[in-house]
């Protein structure tokens, strides 16, 4: 009998996906340790919790996805975290990322133009009693002008086109944006943005990937609600 086989289901499944991040690059004893801690699993609706440590991303409800681990673990290791550096996220979503990038830096604040995905990541927050987070129902686009500037801005969700100029003036200087670029649905390039001073910043491509767009404004909340997003309230109420 192999380690794996002789561990729980979920234990097993987890040491294989570290086994398959370690494989495909993810390198940072930091990001690994985060992505071991942080249970996937109650991020994920029911439906779909058996396949909470395949590499892949699943649907959340609203029309949103929590990415797949080896996006979340590449786009933490590329922020080059420490426990000094403020942070802003744009794109809470599930809180998954939020959650492993909570464990790496001092502050967190993380923004979601859908409100019952930020209250639903909030219960979540609260229950893994992660106090360094902050998070509020708002347009991402604009980023969070009273808390800036941020040493680190991660953005889940694709600009076709530029990044928001009110965004990327949020960034100190000296810090890093790692985001997913590109000019469709289809099309886009995670990259790693540094700003070298008051308006020059100078940009790396890393990989191809794929995120829902990123959009302005708060979500219009009075639209149905689809089926999954009710059972996730169901659970995690």
């Amino acid at each position: 009998m192999t380690f794996t086989e002789n561990l729980s289901g979920i234990e097993a499944q987890k040491i294989r996906l570290l086994m398959h991040l370690r494989r495909q690059g993810v390198t940072c004893s930091k990001t690994l340790m985060a992505i071991e801690t942080i249970p996937r699993e109650i991020f994920i609706p029911s439906t779909f919790q058996h396949q909470s440590y395949e590499d892949m991303a699943l649907p959340i409800g609203l029309g949103q996805t929590i990415s797949q681990p080896l996006v979340v673990a590449s786009m933490t290791q590329a922020l080059d975290l420490n426990d000094r550096h403020k942070v802003l996220e744009v794109g809470t979503g599930s809180g998954y990322q939020a959650a492993i990038l909570s464990k790496l830096c001092r502050r967190l604040y993380t923004i979601e133009r859908h409100k019952p995905l930020l209250i639903q990541a909030q219960e979540r927050f609260n229950e893994m009693r992660l106090r360094n987070i902050t998070a509020m129902n708002g347009d991402g686009m604009k980023g969070w002008s009273y808390q800036a500037p941020f040493d680190r801005i991660i953005v889940t969700a694709a600009a076709h086109g530029d990044l928001p100029q009110e965004l990327m003036h949020q960034l100190a200087i000296g810090g890093v944006m790692v985001a997913p670029v590109g000019p469709n649905d289809t099309d886009q390039t995670l990259v790693r943005i540094k700003r070298m001073s008051e308006e020059h910043f100078e940009k790396e491509a890393l990989f191809a990937v794929r995120f829902v767009p990123l959009l302005p404004e708060i979500a219009d909340e009075t639209r149905d609600i689809d089926p999954e997003f009710n059972q996730m309230n169901a659970v995690y109420a």
